[in-house]
This record gives structure tokens, C-alpha cells and sequence, in this order.
């Protein structure tokens, strides 16, 4: 098998079909792939899924991801030199930090606590941010009703203080080691009080250790490029 014999690759030909295929869109999800790639140095190609045209809906991207989000990847040298096909963006995370032994502790249980609270901020951080933004900044800011507002801004704030406790004594989410439990997280932060403009109403300025592992994400070089990916045209 080959990725010629995937049907993504009609509607994205690869140029470089040797490289992992990324698809995908700068979101908080989508960044989370394009980081830990820059990060890691696997060479990779990427594919604009652009959401204005629908691509997310076409019978292409559909075989790759029958779940139609980003991102999504296709790796011609997956197990046992075979291509592989995957979405969901903490499968992918997990799976490249295996791949490239990178990113992801050694030790067994250094390793389970990253990946609990990766499992933290797919099940808490990404859903209750998502819904805060559109019922802060989107669609939901009209409805007469806060509470659904309110709802969810509470929960951010207490998502919030368990991240600022938690690093009070940290660098990182795992310590002196940077890993995929802060590439899964912190796109999501500084969508928050970025992209949603949502840090007055959260009171971000209170989570101190927050802001500053932030501060330090950002100014990462890998990070800085990934954010980017793809580029906006």
C-alpha cells in the first residue's frame, strides 16, 4: 500500500510523498500537530482544510477522518514501514512522541502522568474553552440567556486554577521536561485570552503560574513556527 492508495490524496496531492501528510487548519487543535512536528524536526508537508470551502465535508477528507475536524495525518512510514492514517489530535500527539521518542518521559509513570493530563485537556481545557468562546465571542454572545455563558466561564476558571496550582512548583506540565501534555494544552490557553478574548472574564490575571508557562510556550521557537501552520492565505 502507498498513499496513492488513500483517496486524500487526490484532492491534496503530495509533493513530497516521502514526508508525513498533515491536514489541517490553525486552530488550537490544529497547532497542537504543527508544534510538536516543528518540535520534534520530522520533516512533514501540509494541507490547507479549508472550512470555507467545506473541504472538512468532502468525500476525501471524510475516508481520512469519517469524524470531518482537524487535524488529521497521513504517514507513509508508519508501523512496520506501512502508511498510516490518523485523527484526532491526541492519538496523533501520542503517536509521534512514540515515534520519535520525543516529548513523551521514558519512565512508565512520568509517561502516564503526561498523558493524563493530555486526557485533562481533551476532556476539560479544549470543550470548556471551545464552549466559553462561542457563547463569549461567537454566535451564543446574542442569546438573552447568560447562563450557558456564565456556566461555562466558571468552569474555565476552576480548569484554570487546577493548571495554576499544579505549575506553581513546575516549568513545564511534567516539570523540567517539555511534553506533549503542554503542546496539548497551551494552544488552548492562548486561545482563551487571545483569539476568544476571554481573560477579563476569566480573571487570567489571577493565575499567575499560568501566565508565565504561557509566556514561556510562546516564546518557543517550535512553537512560534507551528502556530502558523498552515499558513493563512
Amino acid at each position: 500500500m502507498t498513499l496513492q492508495d488513500f483517496p486524500i490524496t487526490t484532492k491534496w496531492p503530495p509533493r513530497h510523498p516521502e514526508r508525513l501528510q498533515l491536514y489541517s487548519l490553525p486552530t488550537p487543535n490544529g497547532v497542537k500537530v504543527s508544534i510538536m512536528l516543528e518540535e520534534t524536526g520530522l520533516p512533514y508537508e501540509v494541507h490547507r482544510v479549508s472550512f470555507d470551502n467545506q473541504d472538512q465535508l468532502s468525500p476525501e477528507f471524510l475516508s481520512l477522518n469519517p469524524n470531518n475536524k482537524i487535524p488529521a495525518i497521513l504517514d507513509p512510514d508508519g508501523p512496520g514501514g506501512k502508511p498510516l492514517a490518523l485523527f484526532e489530535s491526541g492519538a496523533i500527539l501520542l503517536y509521534l512522541a512514540e515515534k520519535t521518542g520525543q516529548c513523551l518521559p521514558r519512565d512508565p509513570a512520568a509517561k502516564w502522568q503526561t498523558v493524563q493530563w493530555l486526557m485533562f485537556q481533551m476532556g476539560g481545557v479544549g470543550p470548556m474553552f471551545g464552549q466559553l468562546g462561542f457563547f463569549h465571542k461567537f454566535a451564543g454572545k446574542d442569546w438573552e440567556d447568560k447562563r450557558p455563558r456564565e456556566r461555562y466561564a466558571s468552569e474555565s476558571r476552576r480548569l484554570l486554577a487546577v493548571l495554576d496550582g499544579h505549575l506553581a512548583a513546575r516549568a513545564w506540565m511534567m516539570g523540567d521536561e517539555f511534553t506533549i501534555a503542554d503542546i496539548a494544552i497551551f494552544p488552548w490557553v492562548n486561545n482563551l485570552v487571545g483569539f476568544y478574548d476571554a481573560g477579563d472574564l476569566v480573571g487570567f490575571s489571577g493565575f499567575a503560574n499560568v501566565q508565565r508557562v504561557l509566556e514561556a510556550f510562546m516564546n518557543r521557537p517550535g512553537v512560534a513556527r507551528g502556530m502558523k501552520v498552515p499558513a493563512t492565505r
